[in-house]
């Protein structure tokens, strides 16, 4: 029988990249039974340098975007899950950016990726091939993240913000883990409500109800496995356990019993989020 290896590593992104990016995840596994998790809407733009074999992507966000596999990753916000599939193996790094850092790292807002998935070549170019290349030959998981530090840091020489009224209204959304009211934000950076949810949308991917959800959504599925769901939903601020509920179908097409019976153990639900410097 073949041995089982199962790795997790999170670390906080450093240097100029640490503005944009909240934490690496490294994982690797090898020798454990093939299978299938959710790629789950959260705060963070999902970006994704694969190591040994690539990412298999069995259903997208968009059901337009037919099943692919990727070597380097980048997807903007969405509200519904992707499929992710390997047959016993896997290994790569996930970046938390924030929607605020798209800009800076990419060179366009995360509005124009939102609900997609595309190759980081199409983003990077040239410089997404050269960083995985140096990151399947790293020896360690700090050299590799050294390697995004070093490499992807060198990609913010122009430092792009989104409007400061947007960045506000996203640090707002955040810090009331998605609690806060629309109108307030809106009253609070000196934008009508329209005016917001246009600029929201352009920058960030969604509009700051959506993004709102999704952010209390990604803080209540991460409470659940260590609390029963009616302490999630009053903690998280929905209604009631019933809300709670409605939300988990809405954006991962399981209750939340289902999902903890059958998506909680895969990596991507391993650790929490840790927001960059830009967005605090």
């Amino acid at each position: 029988m073949a041995d089982v290896l199962s790795e997790a590593v999170a670390i906080r992104a450093t240097g100029p990249l640490g503005a944009v990016v909240g934490e690496h995840h490294g994982y690797r596994q090898r020798g454990v039974a093939p299978g299938r998790h959710l790629g789950l809407p959260s705060p963070f733009l999902t970006v994704i340098f694969t190591l040994d074999e690539p990412l298999r992507i069995a259903q997208h966000v968009d059901p337009a975007q037919p099943p692919a596999a990727y070597e380097t990753l980048v997807g903007g916000l969405h509200t519904s899950p992707a499929v992710i599939e390997h047959d016993g193996a896997q290994s790569g790094i996930q970046l938390q950016l924030s929607p605020l850092g798209a800009r800076a790292l990419f060179g366009v807002p995360a509005g124009v990726l939102a609900g997609i998935d595309v190759c980081g070549t199409d983003l990077l170019g040239a410089r997404a091939s050269a960083v995985r290349e140096q990151l399947c030959e790293a020896a360690s998981w700090p050299r590799r993240f050294q390697v995004l530090d070093r490499e992807l840091g060198r990609q913010l020489a122009e430092f792009r913000r989104p409007p400061a009224e947007v960045c506000q209204a996203w640090r707002m959304l955040r810090a009331s883990s998605g609690t806060v009211s629309i109108a307030q934000v809106a009253r609070e950076v000196g934008w009508s409500d329209r005016h917001l949810s246009r600029g929201f949308r352009r920058e960030i991917g969604l509009t700051p109800k959506a993004a709102a959800r999704v952010i209390r959504f990604d803080r209540a599925r991460r409470l659940l496995p260590r609390h029963g769901g009616a302490v999630v939903a009053a903690e998280c601020g929905y209604a009631d356990q019933a809300h709670l509920i409605r939300e988990f179908v809405s954006f991962t097409g399981l209750s939340p019993t289902r999902w903890l019976a059958e998506d909680v153990g895969n990596l991507q639900v391993s650790a929490g989020p840790n927001e960059p410097d830009l967005a605090t």
